[in-house]
């Protein structure tokens, strides 16, 4: 990862996102406690993470909004308009004004999947195609590193200061994060893309997904691993409370720990995509939360804690696998549509996933259910790992062809020449 931290435009985005991501990490769980506070209503918390959700409908719409226009300026006015749109939160005094939260709650989850899309594009504008895994490489390290401290940074500052204050600091974050691309060299303007309809340009980056076998064989595989994995953010508390009959807060002890194997995964991801290429990265990361789950099913705390760190490293090592052949594979001008439609595709399984997790943990056995992901995220990296070819290693790609040389009509093939060879006339 040096070797993108020598670039300086790099390394002046990573400044700026680094301020965003702190203020994105703060955020989200402090929402949630802020509304609890108010309400009181464990229910109307958890609204707060499904409002932020919500938005994910309109990535396709988002997606296409984001293409139509140049990747720095429009990133800067992303964060902007995100600082400002935190700003009803100071008007935020009793239970009556939690339609506020929410509401914010709703345009932050638009803004992210804005940003999301917008940074996608910007990076594969910036970095060269070779490099482009050490640089979602470094930033999925970053956002891991970040779930150790901000969510309970962000605890604490709301105990300590209110709920005001997150909103100042998330603010702070986000024109940081603006000025900071500011700074940002101009980019060689690019030649204007062609316009089709805008039923057409909707969809474009759907059909481009289905089109290629490599984006294909990405989305099958991890929609299907996606389908249980989120099954463990209800199981874990089961785990905890059934199986090491432990209070729910040891379930923070082990989120610590998944986070130090996310820092792992993270580090190492750039390497592995350059051993595996794009789908085997994707391939590994879905099947090492299979060995994660079987061991959850047991209940012993030292497999425990073997299983979550294993299951931190899967996280960013999937992201990274995805994020990256997104950026190798899409025309550039698509970018933005494909990592917004693949952000919906992705996260459709994933709610629902948490919401049947949260379901079937009241009627069967946690034990049972860690088999289930255990035995379906297997089968799912077996699918993604049989169709690493489509993005085989960088230093393994096959040459470009050399074409022939063109054949030389029958007529000129008979003119002799001192030496005995053939040469075609001269024109």
């Amino acid at each position: 990862m040096r070797t993108i931290l020598r670039r300086p435009d790099f390394r002046l985005l990573f400044g700026g996102l680094l301020a965003s991501m702190t203020a994105e990490s703060i955020l989200l769980l402090a929402l949630a406690i802020w509304v609890k506070d108010l309400t009181g209503s464990n229910g109307l918390a958890g609204a707060t993470i499904f409002a932020v959700i919500a938005p994910m409908m309109l990535a396709p719409l988002v997606g296409w909004f984001v293409d139509r226009y140049p990747r720095r300026p429009f990133f800067l006015a992303a964060n902007v308009l995100t600082a400002a749109l935190l700003t009803p939160l100071f008007a935020v005094r009793h239970a009556g004004d939690v339609w506020i939260v929410y509401l914010v709650a709703a345009l932050y989850g638009l803004s992210s999947i804005t940003l999301g899309a917008a940074l996608s594009g910007l990076i594969r504008e910036m970095v060269p195609v070779e490099l482009l895994a050490e640089a979602n490489g470094l930033l999925q390290t970053v956002r891991q590193g970040m779930r150790l401290i901000g969510p309970l940074a962000g605890a604490a500052l709301y105990a300590a200061l209110g709920g005001w204050a997150l909103a100042g600091i998330g603010i702070v974050g986000f024109l940081t994060a603006a000025a900071v691309v500011t700074a940002l060299p101009t980019p060689q303007q690019a030649p204007p893309p062609v316009r089709l309809r805008w039923p057409a340009e909707l969809g474009a980056g759907l059909r481009h997904l289905a089109g290629e076998p490599a984006l294909r064989r990405a989305l099958l595989g991890y929609g299907l691993g996606s389908l249980v994995m989120g099954f463990s953010e209800s199981l874990i508390f089961a785990y905890v409370d059934q199986g090491l009959n432990r209070d729910a807060a040891f379930v923070g002890v082990l989120v610590t720990v998944q986070g130090v194997g996310g820092l792992l995964g993270g580090l190492c991801s750039p390497a592995l995509v350059r051993r595996l290429g794009e789908v085997g990265t994707l391939a590994a990361g879905v099947a090492f939360f299979s060995p994660a789950a079987l061991a959850l099913a047991y209940p012993d705390i030292r497999l425990g804690f073997a299983a979550v760190l294993l299951a931190g490293v899967s996280l960013p090592l999937t992201m990274v696998g995805l994020h990256t052949l997104i950026q190798r594979r899409t025309p550039p001008t698509l970018v933005g549509r494909v990592a917004a439609a693949t952000q919906a595709v992705v996260s459709g399984p994933q709610a629902f996933s948490i919401g049947a997790g949260a379901l079937l943990v009241g009627f069967l056995d946690y034990r049972l259910l860690f088999a289930l992901v255990g035995v379906a995220t297997l089968i799912a990296g077996g699918y993604l790992w049989r169709g690493r070819h489509l993005s085989a290693p960088p230093g393994t790609r096959p040459p470009t062809p050399v074409l022939p040389a063109p054949r030389r009509p029958a007529e000129d093939a008979d003119r002799p020449l001192a030496t005995g060879t053939h040469l075609p006339p001269p024109r």
